[in-house]
């Protein structure tokens, strides 16, 4: 009888979690996957908030996306700029920060601290005071300016075709740099001290150090935090919503801004297109990199 139930026990401790494995699948089909290909379904239709019909059109809706005479291209553009240039300043600052704190430095604890604390700000909230510190009548970065006389650098700085685009990046570098540095950190705590040991008795300095053994070995992160940086910035949309809304004009709209507001606009179907068009090109940015890295011979 007591064999009987051990087994029954053991049998039991086996199923249980093949039923959380199919649990997880279903959900991720239901809320995923068929939306995704629902998306990707309404992207050939005319589907619209003001006819109760829905159309196949063909490829239409893509014609119209990439068509030079809409804005659906600069959007594009802007959101590749966003991509690429807050992966390159996040990730030079996060690991230059990172290294500046993996040494014995007096309350390197206290600094990763603060570095890091924007992190864990929300967006909204980080668009909402960025956009009060930026206002150019009354925001406190002009208002410094002013005060230390130098009137000649307070800008319009979310309201300047020439600085708006600019702000957002810095912004948005600002909030997300130090969680990039936390990511390189681990990375160089798993770097044995031996290696280091080696390269001073070699004479190496510390661009030497950095070269031929901390970048190397820092490369798994490198491809961590270029691909999470790489996804984040194709799909940005809450800070640029909170701290412009796209504007002025277009000058600072991205692909997301831009799908938000054709679905206020009721044209669903044109924006399901633009959406399908920057998820495949999510999906092939990431599977290019990953195999770029592998391709080096690295091994996630």
């Amino acid at each position: 009888m007591k064999n009987k139930t051990i087994k029954a026990l053991n049998l039991n401790s086996k199923v249980y979690p093949l039923y959380f494995v199919i649990g997880a699948l279903l959900l991720y089909l239901l809320l995923y996957i068929v939306p995704s290909f629902m998306g990707l379904g309404y992207s050939f239709t005319d589907w619209n908030r003001y006819s109760s019909e829905i159309n196949f059109i063909g490829f239409e809706n893509f014609k119209t996306v990439f068509s030079p005479d809409e804005n659906y291209i600069f959007c594009i553009y802007n959101t590749l700029k966003f991509t690429f240039f807050t992966t390159l300043f996040k990730t030079i600052l996060g690991l230059g920060f990172a290294l500046l704190l993996n040494e014995g430095i007096k309350l390197k604890n206290f600094h990763r601290a603060i570095i890091f604390l924007p992190a864990i700000l929300s967006m909204v909230v980080t668009g909402l005071i960025f956009r009060s510190i930026l206002n150019p009548a009354t925001g406190l970065l002009n208002e410094f300016l002013r005060a230390i006389s130098l009137d000649i650098l307070a800008q319009k700085w979310l309201v300047d075709l020439k600085w708006v685009f600019k702000s957002i990046i810095v912004v948005d570098v600002w909030k997300g740099m130090g969680y990039i540095m936390t990511i390189f950190l681990a990375g160089l705590y798993s770097i044995p001290k031996v290696y280091y040991e080696a390269a001073e008795i070699d004479g190496c300095g510390f661009w030497a150090k950095l070269r031929y053994v901390t970048l190397p070995l820092l490369i798994p992160s490198i491809i961590v935090i270029t691909v999470l940086n790489l996804m984040y910035g194709l799909k940005v949309f809450d800070i640029v919503y909170v701290l412009t809304d796209g504007g002025p004009g277009h000058a600072s709209e991205v692909a997301y801004t831009m799908v938000f507001r054709e679905f206020s606009l009721g044209r669903y179907a044109v924006g399901n297109t633009l959406a399908t068009v920057m998820f495949i090109f999510m999906i092939l940015v990431g599977y290019f990199v990953i195999r770029l890295f592998n391709k080096r011979g690295v091994e996630l």
